[in-house]
């Protein structure tokens, strides 16, 4: 028989239940009943004050619209004050006009100040690193997860798809101690977690924040039917990766030998590393041999190293397979190259 009931348990459960047990605390403080947006959610009341359970992204959402639409609140009781539904997109859209993302979210933090008091938020820069940083202005006591949590991936996933583009996270700290679902954590944020910190901070690499927004009226429009999904999307496109590689190739040379390693470094999978490069038309050899050449032909003309600190310093493991590259690149040995062109 047909049913209408959509399937919120396809996809991987990842998503710490504890967070929804959260959500319930508002319902009891406002002494409404939460059964209604746990059904809609399918999930069972019972499951609550189990830390094992996880549930998907599509219960998540579904629950946390029904929570906001019944409290009329979409910080879920968090703050001080309930902010009626639609008060996220109100900034947003104040947002939107702003010529970089980091006038854009410099722009939502402070809007955000004057909507709840409980929390300041500020954007910080740090010389390579910027960081959007949280205060807890009072304690939220068993909200602070909650609060802490949907905020920071609030603005996270809203500053991705302003720019249209994956902004890795280079790290993420917490005000709080570390909770038993803490397996959850590199999920939600995808970066190595640290806890019990004087704030809460998410840091990325502070380029992005000069890339213009790739958004229009029509596209918050659009977004504004269904934002919940923002704070889950993961995107492809990495605006920023081609330079991101080529750094970390010019500055950690021997530590990035291999896609592996690399990948690592830059916190992204192998595989992921190739696509997205390929998405953005280039290849790891070709950004190689490009930072390599660079390094080496600067190091000749400068220095009088010998050629085989010149091919360490270049990221190569030995002579060898540095002067067969240097060949390929210019028809000419390293040794050949210097004499010409430091006569």
């Amino acid at each position: 028989m047909a049913t209408d009931t959509p399937d919120l348990l396809h996809g991987p459960a990842l998503t710490p239940v504890a967070l929804v047990k959260a959500m319930t605390l508002a319902y009891r403080a406002r002494g409404m009943d939460p059964s209604a947006a746990l059904a809609q959610a399918q999930i069972p009341p019972h499951k609550l004050n189990d830390p094992r359970v996880r549930i998907t992204a599509e219960q998540m959402e579904a629950v946390s619209y029904a929570a906001m639409r019944e409290l009329d609140d979409e910080a879920l009781g968090c703050f001080e004050r309930a902010l009626p539904w639609g008060s996220y997109g109100l900034l947003a859209r104040a947002s939107l006009s702003a010529p970089s993302l980091g006038v854009a979210l410099k722009r939502w933090c402070r809007h955000h100040g004057l909507l709840a008091q409980a929390i300041a938020l500020s954007v910080q820069v740090l010389g390579e690193r910027a960081e959007i940083v949280l205060h807890l202005r009072t304690d939220p006591g068993p909200m602070a997860e909650l609060s802490v949590v949907s905020v920071l991936r609030n603005i996270h996933g809203l500053a991705s798809w302003y720019v249209d583009s994956r902004i890795p996270l280079q790290g993420a700290q917490f005000p709080y101690a570390p909770p038993p679902h803490l397996d959850a954590y590199p999920v939600l944020f995808d970066a190595p977690a640290t806890f019990e910190a004087g704030h809460a901070t998410l840091a990325f690499d502070a380029r992005y924040l000069a890339l213009p927004l790739q958004r229009d009226e029509a596209a918050m429009n659009q977004l504004l039917q269904r934002a919940l999904p923002l704070t889950v999307r993961s995107y492809r496109r990495d605006r920023l990766l081609v330079q991101r590689v080529r750094q970390v190739l010019a500055s950690q040379p021997l530590d990035a030998h291999n896609a592996e390693d690399l990948a690592a470094l830059l916190n992204v999978s192998a595989r992921t590393l190739h696509r997205q490069l390929k998405d953005e038309g280039a290849s790891l050899q070709a950004l190689k041999d490009e930072v390599r050449r660079q390094r080496a032909t600067e190091l000749l003309l400068r220095t009088r190293r010998p050629i085989k600190q010149v091919a360490q310093a270049s990221g190569f493991q030995n002579e060898k397979s540095f002067i067969r590259a240097f060949r390929g690149w210019t028809g000419r040995s390293p040794g050949e190259w210097r004499s010409e062109h430091t006569a």
